[in-house]
């Protein structure tokens, strides 16, 4: 069957001409799910592994990393030394951020890090995190719903030496499935309503890495998806049709202590989810996605989808057993007398301010594990912070779910939530660059629902200025570089 995805719409013409609304239409899964190749690397001299990511304008309306949509999956070992060319070949500045990854503020790729039109960024840094399934996506202040929801964006996977024996043939038996919404007509890509309503795009047609209608073929009887929301809006609860247990291995920011099992998952935009799930010889199941009320008209949680079809193949190769422990890192506890730290959300602000580029909102001492309280005082939102890990340690004074309480950077928050973390910062310290926090629901971040933080040597806290310079952005260590033409 001829493999059709996004790279391909004008082929799709008339089939997007009859998407309507969600479940209104069921699919066919009429096309070969894309796997996002694996991006190629050379070790530098100086015993760098190098990445070139070019973001460059694709066809339809969409833009991709190293083609027409979407990009590559990046794959590093813990403990390498990696050095990214990115080169914006884009008709305006962007940044590229690289979500979940603990590095130095100025590698973050957050909004202070601008690459220009024909700019070519090269941050590095060492790989010192546990496994994790992480992502890169642009964060340019005021456009990232625009840049992201035409595809700009892709999966970084950290592996481990030595780490436990779960399925990691990638594209076989370690699946990624990046989960995105679009409005498409007439086989392009509807790219003007990311600002419309209280949440920004809700679109009706869900794309799964790039790939209208899709479905595929496993091969094992044990498959690990990597889920990732790289939505800009949507919430999904997702599941099997037959509503399967199947077990959840692995969060935002590494694998869990061991599996959990679930027959549901919640993912927010930002969010990953590792999932492994058993198949039976020649059978087939839908992957989709279930709301849990119809409270409010256009909420981000409640619509259904039906997302892939799996298909088994006649015969499958056995799997090894699922480990009975995965070696994630342990919860995060604070300590007696933790630092409390409270958030306020509201519509587009935190604490009542809007972001601004130029003021710190908290300075944080290197290595400190304190207790950040986020009370979302209105309608659905999500809290993501650059740079950490953090256990949640309670929604609405309940426990979460387990499958929740491993390692995480970016936690949802529904309707006048509150949540409390524990948090863990890292030790790189610039007390002139600041992590954002923020709303991962990106029409709230671009409209200011954003705030900036450093660390810093432990006891020089109330030596930091609380103001950045205007207009002082910086690129660090990070080399800047024109390429010829602009291009």
């Amino acid at each position: 069957m001829k493999r059709r995805s996004l790279l391909s719409l004008a082929v799709l013409g008339p089939l997007l001409s009859g998407c309507s609304g969600a479940n209104e239409q069921p699919l066919t899964f009429a096309n070969r799910l894309h796997i996002p190749p694996l991006a190629p690397s050379e070790i530098d001299p100086d015993g760098f592994r190098s990445f070139a990511l070019n973001l460059q304008p694709g066809k339809n309306g969409t833009w991709g990393i190293n083609g027409d949509h979407l990009g590559p999956t990046v794959r590093a070992k813990r403990g390498e030394r990696v050095r990214m060319a990115v080169t914006n070949r884009l008709p305006e500045p962007t940044t590229l951020h690289w979500h979940g990854m603990r590095l130095p503020a100025r590698m973050d790729g957050g909004p202070h890090q601008s690459i220009e039109p024909g700019a070519t960024w090269t941050p590095q840094w060492t790989v010192d995190q546990p496994a994790a399934t992480t992502w890169f996506h642009p964060h340019p202040h005021g456009q990232t719903a625009t840049h992201v929801y035409r595809g700009l964006a892709g999966l970084f996977l950290i592996d481990e030496p030595g780490g436990p024996a779960l399925p990691s043939d990638y594209g076989a038996d370690d699946i990624p499935l990046i989960v995105q919404d679009k409005i498409l007509a007439d086989g392009r890509l509807v790219t003007g309503p990311v600002d419309n309503g209280t949440f920004g795009l809700l679109g009706d047609t869900i794309m799964i890495n790039g790939t209208i209608d899709p479905y595929v073929e496993v091969t094992t009887t044990q498959v690990r998806f990597r889920l990732l929301n790289a939505s800009n809006t949507r919430v999904y609860r997702i599941g099997f049709a037959d509503n399967r247990t199947f077990h959840v291995v692995g969060g935002d920011a590494g694998l869990l202590r061991e599996p959990v099992p679930a027959d549901r998952v919640k993912i927010s935009p930002g969010e990953r989810i590792e999932i492994v799930a058993a198949f039976d010889p020649g059978e087939t199941v839908v992957l989709n996605s279930i709301g849990e009320n119809r409270r409010d008209a256009n909420d981000p949680e409640e619509d259904d989808f039906e997302l892939l079809k799996v298909v088994a193949a006649a015969s499958l190769k056995p799997s090894k057993p699922l480990p009975q422990a995965l070696g994630g890192p342990a919860p995060v506890i604070p300590p007696p007398g933790a630092r409390v730290r409270r958030f306020a959300l509201s519509g587009s602000e935190i604490n009542g301010r809007d972001m601004d580029m130029n003021r710190i909102d908290e300075v944080i001492p290197a290595g400190a594990v304190e207790i950040w309280e986020i009370d979302n005082t209105t309608y659905a939102h999500n809290f993501h912070i650059h740079e950490v890990a953090f256990t949640i340690l309670d929604i609405n004074g309940e426990p979460p779910p387990a499958y929740l309480a491993g390692p995480k950077d970016t936690v949802f928050l529904r309707k006048h939530a509150d949540v409390r973390l524990a948090v863990r910062f890292g030790r790189h310290t610039d007390p002139a660059t600041p992590y954002m926090y923020h709303c991962h629901l990106l029409r709230h971040e671009d409209k200011g629902m954003m705030g900036q933080f450093v660390i810093v040597d432990p006891g020089t806290e109330h030596l930091v200025p609380r103001t950045i310079p205007t207009g002082h952005h910086h690129h660090g260590g990070a080399v800047v570089t024109r390429t010829r033409n602009g291009r």
